[in-house]
């Protein structure tokens, strides 16, 4: 049975979180439809480019995304405490380059003065605003609604494009994250869409292998690796990105069938630090859906997930204990 949205993202536990949002019918998001012949591929540069958009407004990094032919992954942070530092001009700037606002937020960016009754309901729809500029349901609405007008006027019809609601999932620590983020970079190679993570057009994992390859800066648009813990840590990924790359890389020679892949734990600093055996590491990677559902992590972590979203039960917590023993 669905469970409310509330009893799926805690931010006391986590702020990463596992989404995917799926087309309804016969609706093909990219790719050729195989009944009617019509390919739809450019529908993917829509979603790439509106989900990365959107990250530049919202209090939300985008981790890893993947664009496929009738569904989107995205692995997203959600960082409360920068929207809390917004001051109201930075909340309406943001916001209002997506929505219209009220006609007192219009007032207030006119520089028009509010009455003391104004200002009342003026502060208490910026609160709105903020609250929302930091909420994963908004982010998937602002992206879902925006490709389903423009699929919708493609195609020349009105109605749903996507199913009514997206599925989360919560990543209660950095193995669940990291295997989390391998699962959805390597989509796309398990659906035979693609034979080598680097060629995996709208991927984000395309983005960070070409911003190493080319020895630049890392993607602005993602959420960057930052190495290991330390003190002062910046905002980030506590892994190195050439890692976690090569990882991928591995992995996804392991999924291909016409191409022989091992993965050694001496040979995965990632794997080393998570405490992650190859077997662990290629289950989770690769049948992440299939193991959690509304969170993954370590045994513990779910217990608290669950107290914390008064869940009866979570599924899951059999597979925790064996693939995401803490190191």
């Amino acid at each position: 049975m669905p469970q409310p949205r509330r009893n799926q993202v805690s931010l006391v536990d986590t702020p990463y979180y596992h989404c995917v949002t799926r087309c309804v019918r016969r609706s093909f998001l990219c790719g050729v439809d195989s009944y009617s012949g019509q390919s739809y591929e450019h529908r993917r540069g829509w979603v790439e480019k509106r989900l990365l958009f959107l990250s530049t407004l919202f209090a939300i990094d985008i981790c890893s995304y993947a664009v496929m032919s009738n569904h989107v992954h995205v692995v997203v942070h959600v960082d409360k405490d920068e929207a809390l530092s917004w001051d109201v001009d930075e909340v309406l700037r943001r916001y209002h380059k997506l929505h219209n606002g009220t006609l007192l937020t219009q007032k207030y960016v006119r520089g028009d003065e509010l009455s003391p009754s104004e200002s009342i309901s003026f502060n208490e729809t910026v609160a709105q605003y903020r609250l929302r500029l930091y909420d994963i349901s908004w982010l998937m609405r602002d992206l879902n609604e925006y490709i389903a007008r423009e699929a919708n006027k493609e195609d020349n019809c009105t109605g749903r494009f996507w199913e009514g609601r997206f599925k989360s999932q919560a990543l209660l620590d950095e193995s669940a994250v990291l295997a989390c983020m391998a699962y959805v970079d390597l989509n796309p190679i398990r659906a035979k869409m693609e034979k080598t993570p680097e060629t995996s057009a709208h991927t984000s994992i395309k983005k960070r292998t070409l911003a190493v390859k080319n020895k630049q800066r890392q993607p602005k648009s993602l959420l960057p690796f930052v190495g290991g813990h330390r003190q002062n840590m910046p905002k980030g990924i506590a892994y190195h990105l050439k890692d976690y790359c090569e990882l991928v890389d591995l992995t996804g020679r392991c999924i291909r069938e016409d191409k022989t892949g091992y993965i050694e734990n001496s040979q995965c600093p990632i794997l080393q630090r998570l405490g992650l055996s190859a077997e662990q590491w290629l289950t989770l990677s690769t049948e992440f859906e299939k193991h959690f559902c509304y969170a993954a992590g370590a045994e513990l972590m779910m217990q608290a997930f669950k107290i914390h979203t008064s869940h009866k039960r979570l599924r899951g917590m059999g597979k925790a204990r064996v693939l995401l023993k803490q190191a």
